[in-house]
């Protein structure tokens, strides 16, 4: 993949003229992109694409998707979910509205490339170096400066989603070979937590507890692993 960094233009006339229509007062992320522009320019993540090959995704899209992902908790199949639904995301990333967004996979892809670069802490300086300027926090105060911990959050997250997938694939098939055997020990609450897809819970919501400490409480796939298995005559 190789950066052709093009001027971001404005906010589609359609998806602005929509998007101030359906919040009229605003939302985080409208306001966030009214107050505080872009953020980042592709020239700034130049260094982790090659001159030569297919053209890349914008990069300070895929930056800025990365923190509206942080922001809201999301999995990678979320948040690009999020980007094609959300009209609000599709302002702050000036996207038109008929935009389809792109596959998941890409912002793993981004990621990596800005871990393998060393230039994780781009994100996080560029955004607190906006705040200053714009008289937000103070220049010289203590804030966080692991700018690591918005992609390993994410991360982790998406690390859940692969736990609690495998989780689930491995109930379905038991349900479908041994249920007896299954129903045997299984907890009434694992049939209602499993019945859906992972990244379908906010993982993160405030008031609901997350997927990842019900995971390490029951460690259901331990419990699994300990229990006798007589094999069924065909």
């Amino acid at each position: 993949m190789s950066l052709k960094p093009e001027p971001i233009g404005p906010i589609p006339q359609e998806t602005a003229r929509l998007a101030k229509a359906v919040f009229p007062e605003g939302s985080p992320f409208i306001k966030m992109r009214d107050e505080l522009g872009t953020l980042y320019q592709d020239e700034m993540f130049a260094p982790l694409f090659p001159k030569d090959g297919q053209p890349a995704l914008a990069p300070w899209r895929l930056a800025l998707v990365t923190i509206l992902q942080f922001a809201q908790g999301l999995s990678d199949r979320q948040a690009a979910h999020a980007v094609r639904a959300r009209l609000d995301w599709k302002y702050a990333l000036g996207l038109e509205l008929e935009d389809r967004g792109f596959d998941f996979s890409v912002l793993s892809e981004f990621r990596s490339r800005l871990i393998e670069g060393h230039m994780e802490y781009l994100l996080f300086e560029t955004m607190l170096n906006c705040f200053k300027q714009r008289g937000l926090i103070k220049a010289g105060g203590r804030q966080r400066t692991d700018a690591t911990h918005v992609l390993a959050s994410v991360r982790a997250i998406n690390r859940v989603v692969c736990v609690g997938e495998t989780m689930r694939a491995a109930l379905n098939i038991l349900a479908e070979v041994a249920p007896e055997w299954l129903r045997s020990f299984a907890p009434d609450e694992w049939d209602e937590r499993y019945a859906h897809r992972v990244e379908e819970y906010r993982l993160r919501h405030p008031s609901k507890p997350s997927v990842l400490p019900l995971l390490k409480r029951e460690e259901p796939m331990d419990r699994l692993c300990s229990m006798p298995f007589t094999r069924h005559p065909n």
